[in-house]
């Protein structure tokens, strides 16, 4: 399978890919008792998320401010099911 990175977002979409967005809530590395927030999103497959789970492993292995709580949600923009090629197309008066 070819590399999600490489492909355009109507072909994720259409291979199963929905949008993803992430809250991540942190302690801030200086003041560890303030919490600060990070907007995550990218297109990734549900119910695994692994473009997700790499983030999050990618947060705790290289970023100081630990994690205090994740929230995302996952929603599909189209399915293989809704998508036709259209050849012509006739108008009526």
């Amino acid at each position: 399978m070819p590399n999600p990175k490489d492909m355009s977002e109507t072909e994720l979409m259409l291979k199963g890919y929905g949008l993803t967005t992430a809250e991540f809530f942190y302690h801030m590395p200086d003041h560890i008792h303030v919490l600060n927030s990070y907007i995550w999103q990218d297109y990734d497959v549900a119910p695994d998320h692994p473009r997700l789970f790499e983030f999050i492993e990618f947060w705790q292995r290289e970023l100081d401010g630990p994690l205090h709580s994740v929230r995302f949600s996952h929603r599909k923009m189209i399915s293989p099911g809704e998508w036709r090629n259209v050849v012509g197309e006739f108008t009526l008066h």
